[in-house]
């Protein structure tokens, strides 16, 4: 089915292959989900080679017939039959710049501006019939089994298979699947953005939905009305072993799945990983050593608070120090430390496992977030009897925090006692190491980030290679905002001022910003000024 068929019906009554009155004839017989274009060709209104055609002259490509054309095995060797099948395309050359490919849909831009990152290298596009695409498809990547038969077991096993590995493959850190009024889009979310891969026939959402839930075990596949939480564990085809946090929710077109895949890479950074120039490293380096106070990483959902939380956890794990977590959930497993599951519905609250977890003499806790005010009093004062207490709260920059606990109904003389920094993040794309290049700034970006637009400064820009699959941009960072609680900053928090008045002293104090970080690291040739000024917008003045 093609992604704008009415456009493609305008075309075909323009050309005279069919008038507008046998076409309004024909529409109103077929339900709305039915293909007008499929109905032309199986009832010989007119040719499928003829439709591809018309398409490739509005397109601007150029047509090919499939049937008479003969692929050389080398090209077909080097690109993967289900990822063909799936995108729905057919490798029929290499000119040594580009790989040709042949599709039957010429107005899905959607896939293709996504083909050159699936492929790693740079694609040209060739325009062929949709019956001539799928006979190609089955000559040159025959399949082993079919979904003509019905939404049989193994043919669904294999491709949530295949969609895992992918993911893997890919770097993805979630998965999504969203059923669509007529189809099931599948999305990846590489390096913080969502790229589709796929879509399906709506019919197999169920069978798709049913398998993942068997697979999380814990999961009920009667139940289809309320929302539902499991886990998948995987051996991949690379020997790679994955955990995923599945999440299902009923929406108007079906039930909606987002599984987050847990990388335990995570398990193993240290400080230096987590993207900190020398001189924030030595920082936090000390801070997180410290005997006693509050430590709070802050930020939006998906800025790595967790991240570095596991980072510090792993950086202070030794024989001698008593571990203790409490997590909503538990994420990765650390060996020697106590990780506790919060559990509200059977009262396992994070003030209530806070309180247990203090009396089993604990020297380090870690509490995933500050959610209340009984959480963050119970916090305070644990630090206040001799604990290192680490946590995240949701707040855009590090001085505002202070008035979000303040919000909670801690008393600012407790927080300007007990915290000893607060640290915001945030992440941003990283530039590819392999093939980054050398650039500038122009001067927008330059007058945007407070740089002297004329004095040019040398920066680097992305490339393109096999290893980022042409974007240029691989991996994530952080940048940082440090608000350390010194002597001058508890005579502030006990003054009340607002957060704004107070992050103006702390700046005056010493305190680099989010943005300033940012610019840091574009200078150091370790991300762009795009990105900086995309996760930085709210921090421009």
């Amino acid at each position: 089915m093609y992604s704008n068929e009415s456009f493609l019906l305008q075309l075909l009554v323009e050309s005279g292959a069919i008038d507008q009155g046998t076409l309004d004839a024909i529409s109103a017989q077929l339900s709305p989900l039915d293909s007008v274009i499929t109905y032309l060709v199986n009832n010989n209104y007119l040719t499928g080679e003829y439709i591809a055609q018309v398409a490739a002259a509005n397109s601007g490509l150029e047509y090919v017939d499939l049937a008479a054309f003969e692929v050389d095995p080398s090209i077909i060797a080097g690109v993967k039959g289900e990822l063909a099948r799936r995108v729905g395309f057919l490798p029929i050359g290499d000119d040594g710049f580009s790989l040709q490919v042949a599709l039957a849909d010429p107005f899905d831009m959607q896939t293709m501006d996504s083909l050159p990152q699936f492929l790693g290298r740079d694609v040209s596009f060739f325009v062929c019939s949709e019956q001539g695409l799928k006979k190609a498809l089955d000559k040159y990547y025959p399949e082993k089994t079919k979904f003509a038969k019905g939404d049989t077991e193994g043919p669904i096993i294999e491709l949530v298979e295949n969609m895992f590995n992918e993911a893997h493959e890919m770097r993805a850190s979630d998965i999504h699947i969203e059923p669509m009024e007529d189809r099931v889009r599948m999305r990846y979310r590489i390096d913080g953005r969502l790229v589709e891969v796929a879509n399906h026939p709506k019919k197999l959402l169920g069978p798709i939905v049913a398998r993942l839930k068997v697979m999380s075990s814990s999961m009920s596949i009667a139940e289809k009305r309320v929302p539902q939480d499991g886990r998948i564990e995987m051996d991949l085809r690379d020997g790679a072993h994955i955990d995923l946090r599945v999440s299902t929710v009923p929406t108007n077109h079906g039930e909606s799945v987002v599984m987050r895949i847990l990388d335990k890479s995570a398990l193993s950074l240290g400080l230096p990983q987590l993207g900190f120039l020398s001189d924030d490293q030595a920082t936090f380096d000390r801070l997180v050593t410290l005997p006693d106070g509050v430590i709070l990483v802050t930020g939006p959902t998906g800025s790595g608070k967790t991240t570095t939380l596991y980072a510090c956890l792993n950086h202070l794990n030794r024989p001698d120090k008593k571990i203790i977590t409490a997590e909503d959930p538990v994420e990765y497993e650390m060996s020697g430390i106590n990780q506790v599951m919060i559990r509200s519905e059977i009262g396992m609250t994070f003030a209530a496992a806070l309180r247990a977890m203090l009396r089993q003499a604990p020297n380090i806790i870690m509490i995933g977030e500050i959610r209340d005010g009984e959480t963050a009093a119970i916090a305070i004062q644990a630090a206040m009897t001799g604990h290192l207490v680490l946590s995240t709260l949701h707040t855009n920059d590090a001085p505002s925090s202070v008035a979000r606990l303040a919000d909670m109904g801690v008393d600012r003389f407790l927080i300007a006692s007990a915290v000893r920094a607060i640290m915001a993040q945030r992440l941003c794309r990283s530039l590819c190491s392999a093939c980054k290049m050398e650039g500038s700034l122009t001067p927008k970006q330059a007058s945007t980030l407070g740089i002297d637009p004329n004095h040019p400064v040398m920066v680097a820009r992305p490339g393109g290679c096999e290893k980022c699959r042409g974007k240029g941009m691989r991996g994530r960072l952080g940048i940082f905002e440090i608000f350390q609680v010194t002597d001058d900053v508890r005579g502030l928090i006990n003054s009340n001022l607002t957060s704004a008045q107070l992050r103006k002293k702390a700046r005056e104090l010493g305190m680099r910003t989010l943005r300033e970080d940012g610019i840091r690291k574009v200078l150091a040739g370790m991300t762009t000024a795009d990105e900086v000024i995309r996760v930085t917008n709210g921090d421009a003045s």
